[in-house]
């Protein structure tokens, strides 16, 4: 235990506590972060997971909402040795035949590539990505006046739809793809109010700000931000669990990067009762089984741009993608998962030895699965990259029951700190124009259960701290 006075605690170190911790550091508050695993970064941790030089990322993997994030960009993280890597094109969405959807960096690229149906992406995408950065700061922070009112507004008329709906105005499969393979990072069912949201915002941030990998692995980012942190005077201690509020040495101000399940826990009778039945009946969503693989050489994609892609959406077509979500959200493990693929080695080739390249892919699951989804996955990679298993050197995978293990946020395996629904998108934990404030004195949610969710972007600890440190002025 640290000993001495401190303004502000902080329990967990994931990349909303450290952006909580940095801010209320900054603000001249002695800061103290208390981490349970032997080293920081929560979900945005780098290993070697699975044969000697090869680099993986445990989690989080590609980086869009860390470019476009309002709270990053207050800390230097390219004078503290973060470098961006950029794919030759952040997605692309195979589909049968050879065929694939491709989403470039300017939408004239991508409409060019949707053949019919390219006009009609070239003006739903076009105004966005026009004013992409003061639409992606609205979005990640959701509770204040939007920087472009009569975009945001428009943009919104839009992104409350279900992207099944959204997609009725292509006539081809490919566009309706490429919304409906981001549409599907919200784990909830495409027909669902909102989906259309996912959708288009992490195609906005792929025209407005790339899908970049960070060089030598995620690790990287959280490494910049406790150096920052330590700048301004915090301290970090890790290997320290706290089971119960009452460990924590006394501060004005506590700050948890824990999803309300945690919070229940170690509050006890601290947390009144309205508020604990509110906690407890947060909603999680589906889990994860995520891969590992280190490659022998690249993914040997049918259609070849999508060996230029940093992350690859395998799925089919909007209806596949949708009818394996509804399973998972159903209870079903699907037949032919939608999966998440991400080629970091062709980007950043630090992460493998020369000549070599890793792979990283996880599908989604129901929360707390414990089915090994190798096979399944594995085998919608070889519909559209044959051979792709005697690439394989070696592989390390991780049910949904392991990723919480890994990390107590992770629900069930729920990497997104809690249903993405439209009734919990901005009232998470509950309902209030403040909800990172908990009703115990002094006390606040950092973690992605509170808005804007998911996601590295320190957002959710950077409103946290403002809070707070409005709350002690």
């Amino acid at each position: 235990m640290t000993v001495g006075h401190h303004d502000a605690v902080v329990v967990g170190s994931g990349p909303n506590g450290l952006m909580a911790a940095i801010t209320m550091a900054r603000a001249g508050r002695r800061t103290v972060v208390f981490e349970a695993a032997s080293t920081p970064g929560g979900g945005c941790r780098s290993a070697a997971l699975t044969a000697p030089g090869f680099v993986h990322d445990v989690c989080a993997a590609v980086h869009p909402t860390a470019l476009a994030s309002p709270a990053f960009a207050t800390v230097p993280l390219g004078e503290r040795d973060v470098e961006w890597c950029h794919p030759e094109v952040p997605l692309a969405h195979p589909l049968d035949h050879g065929r694939a959807a491709v989403l470039h960096r300017s939408v004239a690229d991508t409409a060019d590539g949707l053949g019919a149906d390219g006009a009609a992406y070239r003006r739903l995408m076009q105004p966005y990505a026009d004013r992409a950065p003061a639409l992606a700061a609205t979005v990640l922070a959701p509770l204040t006046v939007p920087r472009a009112p009569v975009t945001a507004a428009r943009f919104g008329a839009h992104a409350v739809l279900p992207v099944r709906r959204l997609a009725r105005r292509f006539g081809g499969d490919a566009a309706p793809a490429l919304l409906a393979g981001s549409a599907a990072h919200s784990m909830v069912a495409l027909d669902a109010p909102a989906t259309a949201g996912y959708g288009l915002l992490l195609n906005l941030l792929a025209h407005g700000v790339g899908w970049p990998v960070a060089r030598g692995g995620s690790q990287a980012i959280v490494d910049a931000l406790v150096a920052e942190l330590r700048h301004h005077g915090g301290e970090i201690v890790t290997d320290h669990e706290v089971t119960d509020l009452a460990q924590l040495p006394p501060a004005p101000t506590t700050l948890l990067d824990l999803t309300p399940r945690q919070l229940l826990a170690i509050g006890g009778d601290r947390i009144p009762a309205r508020y604990r039945r509110t906690l407890g009946r947060y909603r999680y969503g589906p889990g994860v089984f995520k891969i590992d693989w280190a490659l022998s050489e690249p993914v040997p994609w049918t259609a070849p741009d999508v060996r230029r892609a940093g992350t690859v959406h395998v799925g089919g077509t909007l209806a596949e993608i949708a009818d394996a979500e509804a399973a998972v959200l159903a209870g079903r493990v699907p037949d032919r998962p939608f999966v998440l693929f991400v080629q970091a080695s062709g980007a950043d080739p630090t992460r493998a030895p020369a000549g070599r390249h890793t792979g990283w892919a996880y599908c989604h699951v129901p929360n707390g699965s414990t089915v090994d989804c190798t096979d399944a996955i594995e085998a919608q990679i070889e519909r559209f990259a044959p051979g792709f298993r005697d690439t394989v050197l070696a592989r390390r995978t991780v049910d949904a029951v392991g990723m919480e293990r890994y990390d107590a946020n992770y629900v069930g395996g729920d990497i997104n700190g809690g249903a993405g629904t439209l009734s919990q998108l901005f009232t998470r934990p509950s309902v209030s124009p403040w909800p990172w404030v908990t009703p115990i004195p002094g006390v606040y949610l950092c973690s992605s259960a509170t808005p804007p969710g998911g996601g590295v972007h320190g957002m959710c600890g950077w409103h946290a701290a403002r809070a707070a440190l409005r709350r002690s002025r």
